[in-house]
């Protein structure tokens, strides 16, 4: 059965955020989102743009992610992520466009394997 990635996501809690030249986000049972892309993350009143390759550890509004719950989540016709947070916050991760040999924009993991991945040039695979 195929799930849509918002009933999927959708209620989980942010465990914990890393950034070891990608940006990793636990959320509770066992599920991962991983970007490889660049990101932004939306507030009610700033825009923070993030470069996972800079591999620097998260502070600021990323670190405060922790604790958070996911309010929903859908894929954006061009293959981007929209996943939206409680408190107003948005994660939001553009398509990747660079085509074949990039390992894609991002993907969703559960503790069975592959969810839900961004593929280059904007697709989707679930």
């Amino acid at each position: 059965m195929v799930h849509e990635i918002g009933s999927v996501l959708t209620g989980r809690r942010v465990e914990a955020v890393t950034a070891t030249g990608r940006l990793t986000v636990t959320l509770s049972g066992g599920v991962v989102v991983t970007v490889e892309n660049d990101f932004r993350l939306r507030t009610t009143a700033d825009v923070e743009h993030f470069y996972p390759g800079l591999t620097l550890p998260p502070s600021g509004a990323l670190a405060a992610l922790v604790g958070a719950h996911v309010d929903g989540a859908s894929v954006t016709r061009s293959g981007g992520l929209e996943l939206a947070l409680d408190r107003g916050r948005t994660l939001s991760v553009p398509p990747d466009t660079a085509g074949p040999g990039s390992p894609g924009a991002w993907r969703v993991s559960g503790p069975q394997g592959p969810l839900f991945t961004a593929e280059p040039g904007g697709y989707l695979a679930v």
